[in-house]
């Protein structure tokens, strides 16, 4: 509420920056580390200087039925087992510090899986000191003989620099000095073994260019980003054995240039590369002991270790550093281990192990996803949000993306089979990063001071001491040559002794020749002030005129160095361009060979298939000659049945009618015999297919029953067959059953449709419809009608009779008759059809009361089946 009252102070808008088109690409380095032992697969292959080639292993082929091929990438400079860690540090770190020497900002990283050389590659062992023990010792190799007083540079806690003078940088080192637990000097501290011989000496380099005019100093941070919180490892928090306190997290602020940094974050002035050593490997520790106290593995954090260096220059009089915030300049170099990337499913984590490789994994995809998003709003033109406040990692070093300064990343890699996913993915992540371009930083101004002061004024300190070394005192300007030349050019005092007490001559001549030696003495100093004057003006003119010249030809370099960067830039622009170019030629020539194999595939397959359908269609043709000759054998076999069948059918009938002419001969005697000769004897005669019979009345009563056993004729003849006249009425559509008893009209007049002349001349008429029983089988009715004359002259028809003829089969029914026809005992009842006539017979059904139609003649064919 008390802050609300006073109100806020506005926040001052942040600089403008100088606008530059000019653009990087961000540097991604690979670097591939030796197998753990000779007999292991390798999944890895370097082609060259910048590609690499992954290849699958064998038993992952085989699980996914060669989905995986092989791929290359291509990398700005691709590092195999035999680089060195000077090598390395070359060509990826020293770029960085000679920027940070000069004012800009620089941020490198390491990715990869666990167990890839990250670690090794930052910070190295005793004999093989990494990327970070190696900057660091560059750095004060360059700057060493340049560096300000201890506390003369003091961090303000918002991200900036304050210049104390001399009176207050002096207490502070008092302080300091009078502290126990603090060494006055680095180099009464006993060397930690874990660091001792990191970098030979015989490896040390520095940067060219340093600035002589201007004082630095270096401060150093070291930081631990773990389940996306902050922790400070260098700070000095009180330690309790019975009950530790866990750390405490820091927070992310922004300054007043929009520069992210860790608010309340130690920060240790260091003045050689021993104390920086000593100080980082301070924080290691302390990160050992966390590790330890909270059961967790090294892997599972990210590392971010901070090198600011400050610097300002020194005054006019190139003694001092001058007393001006404004023209405090700190760059930074970001040296950060990031935590290893594998799959949860591979490291089998569970519980707290399983939450905090999730927000490892969740820290390294919000990478990867602002990644993606600047490289897409480059190339596509968009202006997506890059969630950088996603996780604390991008957040902290979002800055660099925006332009504060180059940004370098070093892919390391683990040859071996187990680790092929893992590795695949990192390739596919680092090939999206080289597409994302950086704005290039701006070379900062200095101060308009004379170059050289801190040169100038050691030579005069040098030669003042050597002239108090010759003269052994004060030096007022005069050597004594020049004393006594100009005591000789006054003129000679005349004789000073006095005669006596009333000599009034000598001392007013030595009274006269003083004053002429004092006007001649202030003539000569008014010469000598004024030629002082003009000397000195004239000086001051060509000091202006060397510093403009200076200055002017500072500019030139500057622009010349910006020429050369540009064109080397266009340089590498162009090496970049030939490279990607060799690449997808290597591509296209790989893809045309897959094409050319799909299209051999393809021909093959066509011909194959082609031959196929030819196959096919030979055995096609082959089984319809096949269906038609078997068709023409069962064709003749039908027919030769046919005729065989019809052959005996026609010898059992005739026998068989033969039997039943005698037969009824027999019974005809014996009716004779019963009734007593009523009726004449006659000579048999075998019954005649073409004789008529005269057709009896039937009553509407049932006839009584016959004593003895009624005889089963062969067939019976129709009444219509008498003395009329048929019509007889076959439609076209009907189908010719081939049975043996036929229909037969003698005298018909067959017609396909009925008509006045037919029926004029006919007293009867006949109709043979076919329909489809409810059985299936086809039944044939002839329907019979007279003919009678109208009123008009014409002719009408009125049915009078309907016969049924019907086709069963034998075998069905005599089967049936046997089962449903047999008497108590066991034996056929009268009637049953048994024997061979009685299959071959065919029934006729009449309706009640009808009179017979025409005849029908007994062939013996067997029985149609429904078609």
């Amino acid at each position: 509420m008390i802050r609300q009252a006073k109100g806020k102070t506005p926040r001052r808008p942040p600089p403008k920056k100088p606008s530059n088109n000019q653009k990087d690409p961000v540097g991604v380095y690979c670097r591939v580390r030796p197998l753990g032992a000779e007999d292991e697969e390798c999944c890895i292959e370097v082609i060259s200087n910048t590609t690499i080639q992954l290849h699958a292993p064998d038993g992952l082929k085989a699980n996914r039925n060669g989905e995986f091929k092989e791929t290359q990438y291509s990398f700005k400079k691709v590092f195999g087992i035999k680089t060195t860690q000077r090598e390395l540090f070359e060509d990826v770190a020293k770029p960085l510090v000679e920027d940070l020497i000069h004012c800009k900002n620089g941020l490198l990283f390491t990715y990869g899986v666990t167990g890839s050389g990250k670690t090794h590659t930052m910070t190295g062992s005793p004999g093989q000191g990494g990327l970070l023990p190696r900057s660091l010792d560059m750095i004060f190799n360059s700057i060493g003989p340049y560096q300000a007083k201890r506390y003369v540079f003091k961090p303000d806690d918002k991200n900036g620099m304050e210049v104390q003078n001399q009176v207050d940088a002096l207490l502070d080192r008092q302080k300091r000095d009078s502290q126990t637990t603090v060494p006055k000097t680095p180099t009464t501290r006993r060397v930690d073994p874990e660091f001792a011989d990191m970098i030979s000496p015989e490896e040390a380099c520095k940067a060219d260019g340093v600035d002589e005019d201007s004082s630095y100093s270096v401060f150093v941070s070291y930081i631990e980003i773990y389940n996306n919180y902050i922790y400070d490892l260098l700070e000095e928090t009180p330690f309790d054995p019975i009950k530790p306190k866990p750390p405490q997290s820091k927070i992310l602020r922004e300054d007043q240039n929009h520069n992210m940094y860790v608010a309340g974050c130690t920060e240790v002035e260091v003045k050689s590369t021993e104390e920086a050593f000593e100080v980082f490997w301070r924080g290691q520790k302390k990160r050992r002991i966390a590790n330890t106290q909270l059961n967790r593995e090294s892997s599972r954090s990210h590392s971010v270790f901070i090198v600011k260096l400050a610097q300002a220059p020194l005054d006019a009089d190139g003694d001092n550093v001058l007393q001006d915030k404004n023209q405090v300049n700190v760059s930074q170099l970001c040296l950060v281990d990031l935590a290893g990337s594998e799959r949860t499913s591979r490291t089998r984590a569970e519980g707290s192990r399983l939450r905090e490789a999730g927000n490892i994994n969740q820290s390294l995809m919000t990478l990867r996803t602002c990644i993606e998003v600047l490289r897409e709003n480059q190339m596509c033109g968009t202006n997506k949000m890059v969630p950088y406040r996603d996780s604390k990692v991008t957040h902290l070093f979002k800055n660099y993306f925006d332009g504060e300064g180059k940004v370098r990343m070093v892919v390391c890699v683990n040859p071996k089979a187990d680790d092929y996913e893992e590795t695949l993915l990192v390739m596919r992540f680092a090939e999206m990063t080289q597409e994302v371009e950086v704005a290039r930083p701006v070379d900062r101004p200095i101060c308009g001071f004379a170059a050289g002061r801190r040169q100038r004024n050691q030579a005069f300190k040098d030669e003042l001491t050597r002239r108090l070394e010759e003269r052994g005192g004060p030096v007022d300007g005069d050597s004594p040559t020049v004393l006594n030349q100009l005591l000789q050019s006054f003129p000679p005092l005349p004789p000073c002794e006095i005669s006596g007490p009333n000599d009034d001559v000598t001392l007013p001549r030595l009274i006269e020749a003083l004053e002429k030696r004092h006007k001649i003495r202030q003539m000569m100093i008014d010469e000598y002030n004024k030629t002082a004057n003009m000397l000195k003006s004239v000086l001051q003119e060509q000091d202006s005129n060397v510093l403009s010249k200076e200055n002017f030809i500072q500019e030139q370099r500057g622009k010349l160095g910006e020429k050369d960067k540009m064109i080397q830039n266009q340089k590498n622009e162009i090496d970049r361009l030939e490279k990607k170019s060799k690449m997808l030629e290597y591509k296209i020539d790989i893809l045309q060979k897959t094409t050319n194999i799909y299209e051999e595939d393809k021909r093959s397959l066509q011909q194959e298939l082609e031959s196929r359908e030819q196959r096919l269609q030979r055995e096609v043709s082959e089984k319809r000659r096949m269906e038609a000759r078997m068709q023409g054998i069962v064709t003749d076999a039908k027919l030769k049945w046919e005729k065989e069948c019809e052959r005996r059918v026609n010898a059992k009938q005739l026998e068989m009618q033969n039997k039943l002419w005698v037969k009824d001969e027999k019974l005809k005697q014996l009716k004779a015999i019963v009734t007593e000769g009523k009726t004449e004897n006659r000579q048999p005669q075998r019954p005649s297919r073409e004789k008529d019979k005269v057709p009896a009345k039937r009553s509407a009563s049932p006839s009584p029953v016959p004593t003895a056993a009624p005889v089963r004729p062969l067939h019976r003849r129709s009444h219509s067959a008498g003395g009329e006249r048929w019509v007889d009425h076959k439609p076209t559509t009907n189908v010719d059953l081939d049975t043996v008893l036929q229909p037969n009209i003698p005298n018909a007049i067959k017609v396909n449709a009925p008509n006045e002349k037919a029926l004029s001349k006919c007293d009867k008429y006949v109709l043979t419809h076919q329909e489809i029983a409810s059985d299936g089988e086809i039944q044939t009715k002839l329907i019979k009608g007279e003919v009678f004359k109208t009123r008009g002259g014409g002719q009408s028809v009125q049915f009078t009779d309907i016969e049924t003829l019907k086709q069963e089969n034998p075998v069905a029914a005599s089967r049936k008759r046997r089962s449903s026809e047999t008497g108590p005992e066991g034996e056929p009842m009268e009637g049953d059809w048994t024997d061979v006539e009685t299959r071959c017979s065919v029934a006729v059904e009449m309706r009640a009361g009808s009179n017979l139609g025409p005849g029908y003649q007994h062939h013996g064919y067997t029985k149609r089946r429904k078609p």
